[in-house]
């Protein structure tokens, strides 16, 4: 059995999640499912980065404690995973002793291996992004590119991280290792910050209480970026085993301790980022595993933003969208398949209203949902709900040859879009079906029954085999549609005709029922 590890970014507790959160959570919930169709062992990972200035100025403002703010923010995160449909196997908070045990055992093999040293630091510092930047990352007006807000000029005693030290390793890394980073601009974009000359960088704030203590010196604690990178390792050390599609404890690791999780998981598949925090995953963080002496990753993708009227959905600008409304209003499905099928994924990409009502109508409702009606209803109308024994047209069959394999390349290479649009014109090829069979014609005249019965036979074959694939992008529905044709498996051998037989039907109710107005949910 093959091991896949897939990673969010742990998410910050500043403020409450947004539909960015989200967004990065289904795409992974869907990687994480498609490998589970496989019959791989899979751990997905997500959480929240409790720790920084951020939040404990957030905190101040509030007139309540860091670790209350983060408490509080913590389960709103927590919340949004089930009600956008993830499966993720564990949920990490930077603030477990168990995650800062590990920091603090990392770190201290860093500067152990002469990777740290006491220094100065001076430069432009936003803190909204606790972050540092460099000259060419200041906006006009030595502003922040990202929160427009101005900079602060700070000067403060650190340790360092010698990052510059990785600069020949890192710039054979990305040689060697073209699909380290995906898509190819990303790629582009790290190993040009490389080739521009890496500089030392805090690896310590002295300044703020809220952290990771370091245990060679009491006073500073880990700057926060350096505490959250490093949960994508601590949490294999003490999470739980993962689950297999069905909520059963996958065997392979029941029994698994520190040591099992490390080995059957470590290093992660793929990390999937947003693309303002590259910096971080596509340069520090393999520069701090080398330090360690820990295996790298195999990927990181990154994906673009989703905008609204020009500019990223961010919660200091304040143009955000509710997932929990929009869930409530249409579903959780409904929304996983808007943001994977309207935005390509990795590229920025606008979302609206008019463009959400105009996918879920005219796709959803009209073109999957129907498909479903319509079929089940034919099926109990012309058959009392019982398929005939016997083979699908092959002239259908041919059509979905090879589906699987483009479907499987594609999810490999994190192209989700792309393998939603390989399967939907599967779904626009059953529809095609039904207007060149007319089974409501076939019905009419009993000499071709047999017909009536390879056409109905077919449909109900071809809605189970895009029902499997569709399963790890709308999960609720899908396993709905499959429950009312009495098909149980969602493994990725049954996205086949054939593979599992249909003997009866149960009526169903419409899968996405048709709804006037999108109202403020989307606005």
């Amino acid at each position: 059995m093959s091991s896949f590890y897939v990673t969010t970014p742990i998410y910050y507790v500043n403020a409450a999640p947004h539909l960015g959160h989200a967004y990065t959570t289904i795409a992974a919930d869907v990687l994480a499912r498609h490998h589970r169709q496989r019959g791989d062992s899979v751990f997905f990972l997500t959480g929240t980065d409790e720790h920084g200035e951020p939040v404990a100025d957030a905190a101040h403002a509030l007139g309540i404690s860091a670790q209350e703010l983060a408490d509080r923010n913590s389960e709103r995160f927590r919340a949004l995973a089930p009600k956008i449909g993830a499966s993720n196997d564990f949920f990490i908070r930077t603030t477990d002793e168990r995650h800062m045990a590990v920091v603090r055992e990392v770190l201290f093999k860093v500067y152990e291996n002469c990777f740290v040293y006491k220094g100065t630091y001076e430069g432009w510092y936003c803190p909204k992004c606790a972050d540092f930047k460099a000259e060419n990352e200041i906006d006009e007006g030595d502003r922040c590119p990202i929160h427009h807000i101005p900079l602060t000029r700070e000067q403060e005693d650190n340790y360092f991280f010698a990052l510059s030290r990785f600069q020949e390793p890192l710039e054979r890394l990305y040689a060697e290792r073209k699909d380290f980073v995906a898509p190819r601009t990303r790629y582009n974009e790290a190993l040009s910050f490389i080739r521009s000359g890496l500089r030392d960088v805090p690896l310590t704030r002295h300044k703020l209480s809220w952290g990771v203590p370091v245990p060679w010196d009491s006073e500073h604690v880990f700057y926060v970026w350096f505490d959250a990178l490093l949960n994508y390792y601590s949490a294999l050390s003490f999470a739980h085993a993962p689950t297999l599609a069905g909520g059963t404890v996958d065997a392979g690791v029941r029994d698994a301790g520190k040591g099992d999780l490390l080995d059957t998981f470590w290093p992660p598949n793929v990390h999937l980022i947003a693309k303002d925090i590259l910096r971080f995953h596509a340069v520090y963080w393999p520069a701090l595993l080398m330090a360690a002496e820990i295996e790298l990753p195999k990927r990181l993708f990154v994906h673009g933003y989703l905008l609204m009227e020009g500019e990223k959905m961010s919660k200091s600008l304040g143009n955000v969208l509710d997932p929990f409304e929009v869930i409530e209003r249409f579903g959780s499905d409904a929304l996983r398949f808007y943001l994977l099928r309207d935005v390509s994924f990795g590229q920025d990409g606008s979302v609206s209203t008019a463009s959400f009502e105009q996918r879920y109508e005219s796709e959803l409702a009209n073109e999957y949902g129907n498909l479903a009606s319509r079929t089940l209803a034919m099926i109990g109308r012309y058959r009392d709900g019982a398929l005939v024994e016997g083979a699908p047209d092959q002239l259908l069959v041919a059509d979905f040859d090879g589906m699987v394999e483009r479907v499987c390349e594609l999810v490999d290479k994190v192209q989700l879009t792309a393998a939603l649009d390989e399967i939907w014109g599967a779904v626009r090829r059953l529809n095609r079906y039904v207007e060149e069979q007319a089974p409501w014609q076939l019905a009419k005249d009993p000499s071709r029954a047999g017909d009536l019965d390879c056409a109905l036979r077919t449909l109900a074959e071809g809605l189970r085999v895009v029902s499997v694939l569709l399963h790890p992008f709308m999960p609720a529905s899908t396993e709905r549609l499959l429950d009312a044709l009495g098909a149980r498996d969602t493994s990725l051998g049954a996205a086949r005709f054939g593979a599992e037989t249909i003997d009866r039907v149960q009526p169903l109710e419409p899968l996405f029922p048709k709804i006037e107005t999108a109202g403020p949910a989307m606005a």
